[in-house]
């Protein structure tokens, strides 16, 4: 009898819960309340103030109202991370009992720190929330979108019957590129790409949602190892890179000590000659297991660590290293970059240690280009700081200032600072062959530069047109994925090789007047 009692008493909630909880309650709601008080009076009013509420408790419609609600992030309205994670485990569990299909994809924005450093919060908000846009529009509608970090977004795909690797890549590429669509931001146009990595649900490599999660975003590492704009797919031989920072911290500097983290080398070339005018030194770690790990995901941890300087130390070794070593192939190169950052800037040492290391290798000063952002110079930089690059560049280093664009230098800053060249930043680069706004933009700097007497060099060179485009500007040097990839010294030989039999015919490309 109490199993019976339960029964009709369960289906009564079910029958009465969606009618007292929906919106064609609320609706109707005003006007129940007055038609009560006008037939019964504030007595009869007041009964269906108390009962109402009692209904819809024993009907479950507060449960009902409460039980789908999850915290939403406040800039893109979507749900954030724990409730995206009930969601993965509960598809997980439809496409294990029905036999259904899935997958998880992890995007992230590359750049988007910088972003936000140079445009202010606002401008990185408004991004993320076109971003989230556009890859909600490439998707169905019944498919999860979540934002779970700063500048990461996490998709999983509604079950379905049908879906394999070839269709989860080409959904990959169509939300890549809907990420990547252009937003018009205070007069200029900003280009954004985005590295992506996804797990398809036969390829979890645990019972559980979080693994599944772990399974992309180790994917997304993967992709983020070979520079930005990846697409990588999750398989089982792809170690995870999840762990604690204190763990990261403290295997970092292991691997820095070990040897682990070198130098690579990152081909740039002059654009009148076609030939190889230097190459930059980038921080790569080469890990025994996991593989390539990204700088994106040590550095911090270095940093961190207050281990910038040792890492400094080790990039200027590895340089030297290689200058010699390419001048006893008989190679021109005749400089290379090293990055330093304000922190290492600020060593009342650095200079003399940087001149006692290019007499030990009696190496020339020019031949070792000292790389520095352009936030160095405008976020006022102390007295060390001015004077380690002024000693620097009186030693006859060449001062490039990276990322030019990003920091609002002042032409004075960079007079008082001696810079030699200015690196256009990627930013200005992208798409800079379609686009005429970034060609203005690009044409500006060059004539800046021409007037101040400055060298030039483009920084994300990835096309071909691109790379056009830039020679006939005027820009005296181009580097980028569309020249050359980062890369060990043991194959910059055969780079420069084979690189120096394309152009050695090749025709000088014609400049325009800036």
């Amino acid at each position: 009898m109490t199993h019976t009692g339960s029964g009709i008493l369960a289906r009564l909630r079910q029958i009465l819960a969606p009618a007292v909880s929906g919106p064609a309650m609320l609706a109707f709601l005003p006007a129940l309340t007055l038609a009560t008080f006008w037939i019964g009076g504030e007595t009869a009013l007041l009964a269906v103030a108390l009962g109402l509420p009692v209904l819809m408790a024993a009907t479950g419609g507060f449960s009902k109202l409460g039980g789908n609600s999850q915290p939403r992030d406040p800039v893109t309205g979507m749900m954030l991370r724990n409730g995206f994670e009930q969601e993965a485990a509960r598809i997980l569990t439809e496409c294990n009992e029905g036999g259904l299909r899935s997958a998880i994809f992890i995007v992230e924005l590359d750049d988007h720190r910088e972003l936000t450093d140079r445009h202010g919060k606002e401008a990185g908000d408004r991004f993320m929330q076109h971003c989230g846009a556009q890859i909600v529009s490439a998707l169905r509608q019944d498919d999860i979108v979540a934002r779970i970090s700063d500048s990461r977004f996490a998709v999983c795909l509604a079950p379905t019957l049908q879906l394999d690797l070839e269709l989860c890549i080409q959904l990959a590429g169509r939300m890549q590129a809907a990420t990547e669509e252009p937003l018009p931001l205070d007069g200029t146009t900003i280009y954004m790409t985005s590295s992506m990595g996804f797990c398809q649900h036969s390829r979890v490599p645990g019972a559980e949602s979080a693994e599944w999660i772990s399974a992309a975003a180790a994917a997304l590492s993967e992709a983020q190892g070979n520079g930005p704009g990846g697409i990588r797919a999750y398989s089982t031989d792809m170690p995870g890179r999840t762990g604690s920072r204190s763990t990261l911290r403290e295997e970092a500097a292991a691997a820095l000590e070990s040897g682990q983290i070198q130098a690579w080398f990152q081909p740039q070339i002059c654009t009148d000659t076609g030939r190889v005018s230097g190459f930059e030194a980038l921080a790569r770690w080469q890990h025994p297991v996991q593989g390539l790990i990204p700088p994106s995901t040590f550095l911090p941890a270095l940093e961190e660590a207050g281990l910038m300087e040792r890492l400094s130390q080790v990039m200027l070794y590895n340089a030297l290293v290689a200058i010699k070593a390419w001048d006893d192939a008989g190679v021109s190169v005749p400089c290379v970059g090293v990055n330093f950052a304000t922190q290492e800037l600020r060593n009342p040492g650095l200079a003399g240690r940087i001149k006692w290391e290019l007499e030990r290798f009696g190496m020339p000063a020019e031949r070792l280009c000292v790389e520095i952002l352009e936030t160095v110079m405008t976020d006022q930089p102390d007295d060390v700081v001015t004077r380690n690059i002024l000693a620097l560049s009186e030693m006859g280093c060449p001062i490039d200032l990276d990322d030019f664009g990003t920091g609002h230098a002042s032409i004075s800053a960079v007079r008082r600072f001696n810079i030699s060249r200015i690196k256009i930043d990627r930013t200005f680069v992208m798409k800079a062959d379609q686009d005429p706004e970034q060609q203005k933009l690009i044409s500006a700097i060059l004539t800046m530069a021409e007037r101040l007497e400055l060298d030039t060099l483009a920084e994300g060179v990835e096309t071909a047109g691109e790379h056009a485009l830039l020679a006939q500007l005027g820009c005296g040097h181009v580097q980028g994925f569309g020249i050359g990839r980062p890369m060990p010294f043991d194959q910059t030989l055969d780079w420069i090789t084979a690189h120096e039999a394309k152009v050695q015919d090749a025709p000088v490309i014609g400049r325009q007047t800036p």
